[in-house]
């Protein structure tokens, strides 16, 4: 016997890894020291930092992945992975510098695997982040033919002095709400269920998608915020706080910016909820409570800022084709939402 006879071909994994080589090189930074292929990657930190912090971010992209399998599409699912952490980074102030990808799946199929680190190496452009290496892993047994699954990890950099975390928010700022990109990589496995359930098609174009099928529809990939709010950053905006709006939604998530002693006030009504959310609330019979306690209901990102700052915020926002809005503001409480219901 050998490996192959194990269902792990190890000449496949580097013929893989000789494919994608082009794609990875494509992201790389100045700072990167080094090419593909070593035990870890290297990179250099950018000059010009008085007192530079580090900010490390991991996530994945759930059963979005099904979808993607199920209709032979890979191409997005990445850029997913890339957009759940470098968002995360970027909630602290830090902008992105480099990321690696961990993908596992039952048997290494080339061409598969290529679309999904196009993905990866698309949204690492869009974010301005090295893709600095990664693991890929053949796991029979483990996972299915035709499987994977996917893990990132992201290291950004900010100045100490001009990291946000909650102390800067005062109570009169406002929130002002990034528009998503639809339903980004949260809440997917109740979006399943409701097709499973309803009896739905992938491939069903309903009316409220103005022909757009429910499988394009859901795996629309998450949108990457970093370029335009690092951009408002240095175009002189004063951002007191940031929240990336992925599982949990607004209410879990937004609280998660601020100071002690305080809360968010929401004006219900005050964004656009895309017609995704409410084919789903439709569908599948969901309350508006469990819609916004799973769903980002067209929210992807909120900045919190001064008051005098929200115009200037909205117009640079809206320049860059985000629709954004001013949906709240900062309150005296205990670190919940309130006026959501």
């Amino acid at each position: 016997m050998d490996y192959r006879d194990a269902g792990v071909d190890v000449e496949a994994g580097r013929a893989f890894v000789d494919q994608i080589r082009n794609l990875v090189h494509s992201t790389f930074r100045s700072e990167v020291l080094g090419g593909l292929g070593g035990f870890g990657g290297c990179f250099q930190l950018p000059t010009g930092y008085q007192e530079p912090v580090l900010v490390s971010g991991t996530d994945g992209v759930g059963t979005k992945l099904k979808i993607a399998q199920i209709l032979n599409r890979h191409d997005t699912v990445g850029i997913d992975l890339v957009a759940m952490c470098v968002n995360d980074v970027l909630t602290s102030g830090a902008e992105p510098l480099f990321f690696l990808d961990y993908v596992a799946t039952g048997k290494l199929d080339k061409e598969q695997l290529t679309q999904v680190v196009a993905g990866i190496a698309t949204g690492c452009k869009l974010a301005g982040a090295a893709l600095l290496g990664g693991e890929t892993a053949e796991m029979p047994g483990f996972y299915q033919v035709g499987e994977y699954d996917l893990a990132g990890f992201c290291v950004g950099i900010v100045e100490k002095n001009k990291m946000l975390d909650g102390s800067q928010v005062q109570v009169g700022d406002v929130a002002i709400s990034l528009s998503s990109a639809g339903i980004h990589s949260n809440g997917i496995s109740l979006v399943r269920k409701i097709v499973s359930d309803g009896g739905f098609s992938w491939n069903d174009t309903p009316e409220l998608l103005n022909g757009q099928t429910l499988g394009n529809a859901f795996l629309t990939p998450t949108r990457i915020y970093v370029k335009y709010v690092l951009a408002a950053l240095k175009n002189g905006l004063k951002v007191h706080g940031m929240a990336h709006i992925t599982g949990g939604g607004l209410p879990e998530n937004l609280p998660r910016c601020l100071g002690t002693g305080q809360a968010i006030k929401i004006n219900p009504g005050s964004w656009n909820i895309p017609p995704v959310f409410q084919w789903l609330a439709q569908a599948g019979s969901v309350g508006a409570e469990s819609m916004y306690n799973t769903f980002n209901m067209g929210v992807g990102f909120v900045l919190i800022l001064p008051p005098e700052q929200a115009e200037q915020a909205i117009s640079h926002f809206q320049s860059q084709d985000i629709p954004s809005f001013t949906i709240g503001e900062v309150v005296a409480g205990s670190g919940e939402l309130i006026g959501l219901f």
